[in-house]
């Protein structure tokens, strides 16, 4: 992965800091070789504008691995959906379409709640003596938007699996934590409601911390590497955390890559390669490769740019350039190319539109709207053990060291059509259910 973000070191401040982070843990040790990823993988249905006889074909929009918010929600929304159904709410018109067979079951609480108390078993009895009761940690924001997509995980967490979980604000992490001074390393967390009770943390899961806005001061870095260093397991860790950035999804994506290849062609999952791929759609750097040459000639054209989003490194909605203000946005980049080459040019997915209605701030919108499917995963691995050198031993390519996966539900989400981004907590879409039917 070092080779793919050395670019991206070299020119995004923020990426350069997240690997400074590993680098200072790597070189004093890590301590705990588990990580757990609660993943996220959006999908649109993609119509091929210029041959109006192809078949509609799914297309990967991203896949986010830290923060993956809406699980919650998500849920939620699934079930206020079957129970409208169930007190006959909606129109008579639509119960040809609309059966309890056609609203699924979105176990995305359950299953993202079993994949975070995975982690909290396999990290094992208290390292403490005396021993301390343990707990999961939600990392969260100090301005949370989303608080009530986190509790219902949370509270899953409390009310089923009876496992302590605490939430600690990012900018409070030095003064509510302790790391102990011996080889263990083991994270202490001090409530600050009962400040004679300590506990002691199983896992960090971060709903914060993917922002550069969230890191205003040198104490905030220190933060994350106080929490990267500690024997907790994080989710994500910080290697999995930059995995997640876009130029990883663009080394795999860009048309002829071969990386995808390399990764899964040893593997069980070799047979899925042309499937996996095919769910790509294309995505260039903007560098001096014969790849990024490419995509300068395509975003600095008045017309060909209409088919492309400009994607900086960056989570969460609100940041894309589309279609044919990329030129513009490129030429007020001037001559840097350390900012060009912080971008992605991605091909634009384009949905077939429908008919709906959206609830949004207190009032119902109709009128024509496209649909983003998120589908989650849970993964706990073991990232390998030391050799007799000291070093990291590397996972075999065949999935060993791959402790838990599954499928963990859904999210969909919708917007108007003329909306670009599909960020629900950034103010672009809601989150809906599936309607199933037949086709």
């Amino acid at each position: 992965m070092h080779s793919f973000l050395q670019i991206l070191i070299g020119v995004d401040d923020f990426i350069a800091q997240l690997w400074k982070v590993h680098l200072e843990v790597e070189k004093e040790g890590y301590v705990q070789d588990l990580s757990l990823g609660l993943f996220r993988s959006d999908y649109m249905v993609h119509k091929d504008l210029n041959d109006p006889g192809a078949d509609p074909t799914i297309k990967q929009v991203e896949f986010n691995t830290i923060a993956s918010s809406f699980g919650g929600l998500s849920t939620k929304v699934s079930e206020l959906h079957s129970y409208l159904h169930s007190i006959d709410a909606y129109p008579a018109s639509s119960t040809s379409t609309i059966r309890p067979s056609s609203l699924p079951a979105n176990p995305s609480i359950i299953s993202l709640s079993a994949g975070l108390e995975s982690a909290h078993t396999a990290y094992g009895p208290p390292k403490t003596s005396p021993k301390l009761p343990q707990c999961i940690l939600f990392i969260v924001q100090s301005s949370e938007n989303n608080i009530f997509d986190q509790l219902a995980l949370s509270t899953h967490l409390q009310t089923h699996h009876r496992i302590p979980t605490f939430r600690l604000p990012f900018s409070s992490i030095l003064a509510q934590t302790t790391v102990t001074p011996i080889a263990h390393r083991t994270l202490i967390y001090h409530p600050p409601h009962s400040p004679t009770s300590s506990y002691e943390v199983t896992l960090c899961y971060f709903r914060a911390g993917y922002s550069p806005s969230e890191y205003p001061s040198q104490e905030s870095w220190t933060a994350r590497l106080h929490l990267e260093r500690s024997a907790a397991i994080k989710c994500p860790s910080i290697l999995t955390h930059l995995a997640g950035s876009k130029k990883i999804q663009q080394e795999l994506a860009t048309p002829d890559s071969p990386h995808l290849a390399s990764f899964l062609s040893h593997t069980k999952y070799a047979h899925m390669i042309d499937r996996i791929r095919s769910t790509f759609t294309a995505i260039y750097p903007l560098d001096s490769s014969a790849a990024g040459q490419t995509a300068i000639k395509l975003a600095t054209d008045e017309v060909a740019s209409e088919n492309y989003v400009l994607k900086p490194q960056r989570e969460g909605g609100g940041n894309n350039i589309y279609g044919t203000a990329i030129p513009a946005f490129l030429k007020s980049l001037g001559d840097d190319q350390r900012k060009w080459r912080s971008h992605i040019l991605m091909e634009l997915i384009r949905p077939p539109v429908l008919e709906n209605t959206i609830f949004r701030n207190g009032e119902c919108q109709s009128g024509e709207v496209v649909g983003e499917l998120g589908v989650y995963g849970v993964c706990l691995w073991r990232n390998g053990a030391e050799d007799g050198g000291g070093r990291k031993a590397a996972v075999e390519n065949d999935g060993e060291g791959v402790l838990e996966n599954w499928e963990a539900g859904f999210l969909l989400r919708t917007k108007g059509r003329a909306s670009q981004e599909g960020g629900v907590a950034a103010g672009f879409g809601c989150v809906d259910s599936p309607c199933l039917v037949d086709v």
